[in-house]
Order: C-alpha cells, then structure tokens, then sequence
C-alpha cells in the first residue's frame, strides 16, 4: 500500500479536519444547555483515526496519479460519511447506524434527505451538525469539480480544465490558490446570506444554520415545514437569490473577482441555467391558471422550480396538490441540476447544452449529407472525446436511475416512491414526490435496505457516477 501513501494521508488530514468542526456544535450546546458527550466523543475518536493515518504516511511522494486521484475522491467522501454519522450514533436520539448513515451521507452529498421526524424538537447541535456537514459538502464539491475532476476526465468535465497539464501528472499546481480562492468565496456568500436571514426576521441560530445549506444547495432545515415555516416571503426572495449564486459555477466568482466583469451575461451556461428556470416557472404558472388550481401562490411556483432544479430541496408548499403535471415537470428538473462547478448536482446544464447541439447536428447531417458541421460550446469546438463521454455519461446516469428504481421497488415501495427516491438520490434533491417521501413525509418508515440502495445513489450522484464506477473495473488498476 506504500503507493496510495498521499492518499491516506490526505483522508487523515481531512478526517482531523472534520473532528475540529464536530466540536463547533459543542457551543450549540454549551448555549442552549443541552450539553452531552456525543460532539466530544465522536471528535476524538475522528481526530484519533486521522492523526494515524496522517502520521503513518508523513512520507509520501505529494503527488496523484490517476488512480490515486479516482481512490481518494471515493475514499474521502466514503469516510466523512462514516464518520460524520457518529455524533448522531452517540446522541441521546438514539439514531441506529443506517438512520445515522443515511443522515450524514445526505448532508455531506448535499441532498437534504431526511429521517428525522420531528426536527422541531432536535437539539441545536444536531442541528447544527446536519447543516455544517452540508456546508463541507458543498464546498467539497466544488473543489473537486474545478481541481481534481477535470484532471480525471469524468463525465465530460474536462471541458473546464484550468491548466494545460496531462491527466495522469500530479495535481494541478495552482490548485491550492485555487481552493483557497473558492473557500474565500464561498464563505463570503454564506455570511451574506446569513445577515440577509438576520435582517429578516430568522433568529441568529436560524440564520446560520440555513445559510450554510442554502449556498450548499442541500436543504436541510430546523423545521418540518421548511423554509415555509417562517411563512415570509421576503426570506423566500433572499433564499431564491443565494440558491442562484451558489447554482452558478464558481469558476465565473473567480473570472470576475479577476477582472472579467461582463462574465454573468456572457456565460452560456448561465444563460441556459436562467432561461430553463423561467420558462419552467411560466409553463407552470399557465398549468396552474388554466386548470383553476386555487392551491398555490405566484412565490411558490418561483421558489419550489428553483429549488428543486437547483437540487435545494427546501419547499414553501404542498406541491403534491398540484396535479400530475408539476411532478411530472419536477422529476424531470431534478434530472437537469444547476451549472457545472457549482454545489448543485444531477446532469448539469453543460451536458444538456452540448446534447442538444449534438441532435441538432445529427438532423443537420441527414438533411444535408455532405455538409460539415462543427460542434461548439462558447464559441470553442468541442473535442468528439468530449461528446463520447456525455453521451456515455447521461446514458450511465439513466441507467443507474432505474436500476436504484427497480432496486427500491423489490424493497416494497410503491412506483412514485420508488422513482421519485431513485431521483432525488442520484439527482441530490432532497424530499421526493409522493405522501411518503414528498414535502409532506420523510425517509424514516422507509426499510433499512432502501436507506442503504439510496445512500448508494446519494455518493453515485454526488461524485458523477464514474468516479465510483471505474474502481469495480479491474482493468483500471492494472493500468
């Protein structure tokens, strides 16, 4: 194991990382009065297994090939799961292994699904703890989508390449800059959104722990009613503005902090992201006229199609009263996603752009056989490279929705749980649709087995499938 040296001493340091962090809802509680052992206990045990792992590889080479770079994005994510889970393992809630699990893999993939029933009466550092594990999440993401997967051409990502060196080389150079660049940015939204919640009437706890999982685009909230349980529309408008800016990829924050001022208008991918959004809020707008629904408000239509494009998941009605049109549009949203380099996940609006222009390509083809035509994404050819993967990507993506579907379905549950559970966990959503899981339920009377198949979906969708699904090949390691 002497080869995969930096990887395991980059998790211990990732894992020192997170056991500092599970003593941050020590305060929570030390505030609150609801001091017990479990944020203590669980750091230590984290910071134990960490130092280990940091100390016994102290003398690694600094430097990933690629498949110490498909190991480690795996392995990290795999590890913060397990052992974000154990301050929940060690609450006086008494959260079994799979409940804790599912929990922590939902806030560290930023999906916002949820087993808890009864979140009004949580302690505040369980709460805390569900948001600040969003908030790594989705800082976590982003990192890894501008560095590291370019570098392992996953999915098409490389299409976002910020340097000119070989895949198989060791990490980019810059991407130390680069990180700190992002966590600069990144906090700076999160603080602003938390003054924003303050200003507005959500309480100093409230606005912290909702900032953190509004810029992450997780979800998570302190109330069963979610953002609707500050029935406020001006906190919904602030939600609506930092769940843009955090769907929005992070490499434009750095282009315009950089000098580059007119990158929001010109950005295709952004323009496509806004364009997607208001033509779903209008489609919607007109349902729901034209049928008479008296059931739902102007905002919240605005509110639930961003929300739920963005893979939030944070909902300010009962959309399920809506008719079988807006599940059919949210499903279909919860495929697209946000931009890429951003917190959201699913397909990502890229890949939807390039496949349109692909089609359209392929018709012009056949209506004039002879002619040539250039595929291009922001003026640049796109590489037929490129193209192979987000076909290979997409079809991959669809592929594993119904497996996870099928999976689900043997399980007991019924076909609107089962689809629904299939795409929020691969799409990272967060409530799906139906009286079970939809913004009226939760994942708690759900079997232990499907917790663990969405769980599955969760780090698959999180992690753009081949990151996980190229360590089963044998022919990857003998590389």
């Amino acid at each position: 194991m002497s080869n995969y040296k930096t990887v395991f001493f980059t998790l211990g340091i990732l894992q020192i990382i997170l056991g500092i962090f599970m003593l941050i809802p020590l305060i929570a509680q030390f505030f609150y009065d609801e001091i017990d052992s479990s944020f203590f206990g669980a750091s230590i045990v984290t910071t134990i297994f960490g130092t280990l792992f940091f100390l016994s590889n102290l003398d690694h080479d600094k430097k990933l090939n690629l498949q110490q770079a498909f190991l480690l994005t795996a392995l990290s994510w795999l590890s913060i799961a397990i052992f974000g889970s154990l301050p929940f393992v060690f609450s006086s809630i008494e959260f079994s292994f799979t409940n804790a699990f599912f929990e922590s893999m939902s806030g560290i993939t930023t999906t916002g699904s949820t087993i808890i029933s009864n979140l009004e009466n949580m302690p505040r550092g369980i709460l805390l703890w569900r948001a600040i594990l969003q908030w790594l999440g989705g800082i976590g993401i982003i990192v890894m989508a501008i560095t590291l997967m370019p570098i392992m051409n996953v999915g098409g990502m490389q299409l976002f390449k910020i340097s000119n060196n070989d895949s198989s080389e060791k990490i980019l150079p810059k991407s130390k800059e680069i990180a700190l660049r992002l966590i600069y940015i990144y906090s700076g939204l999160t603080i602003m959104c938390a003054i924003s919640y303050k200003i507005l009437g959500m309480n100093i706890f409230d606005s912290i722990t909702h900032s953190m999982t509004t810029i992450a685009t997780g979800g998570f909230s302190n109330y069963n009613q979610s953002i609707g349980f500050f029935n406020s529309s001006s906190i919904e408008i602030s939600a609506m503005i930092f769940i843009i800016l955090g769907s929005l990829p992070f490499i434009a924050y750095i282009k315009f902090l950089s000098g580059n001022k007119k990158i929001f208008i010109l950005d295709s991918q952004i323009k496509t992201f806004l364009k997607i959004t208001f033509f779903s809020i209008i489609l919607l707008a007109l349902y729901l006229s034209i049928n008479n629904s008296t059931e739902f408000e102007l905002r919240s239509i605005f509110f639930n199609v961003i929300s739920i494009l963005t893979g939030t998941g944070y909902v300010n009605a009962q959309f399920d009263n809506w008719g079988g049109f807006p599940l059919i549009l949210f499903l279909g949203l919860m495929f697209i996603g946000g931009c890429a380099g951003s917190t959201t996940c699913g397909v990502k609006i890229f890949r939807i752009q390039i496949l349109y222009s692909f089609i359209l390509n392929q018709i012009k083809k056949i209506i004039y056989p002879k002619g040539i035509f250039v595929l291009k994404y922001d003026q640049n050819p796109v590489d037929n490279k490129f193209i192979a993967s987000i076909i290979s990507f997409i079809y991959m993506y669809l592929v594993i929705f119904f497996v996870i579907s099928a999976l689900l379905s043997l399980t007991g549950l019924d076909f609107i749980t089962s689809i629904s559970g299939a795409a929020t966990s691969i799409s990272n959503v967060g409530p799906g649709l139906g009286a079970i899981i939809g913004p009226n339920g939760n994942f708690s009377s759900l079997p232990n087995v499907s917790k663990w198949i969405l769980s599955l979906g969760m780090i698959l969708g999180r992690l753009e499938l081949f990151a996980i699904l190229v360590l089963f090949l044998p022919s990857f390691w003998k590389n």
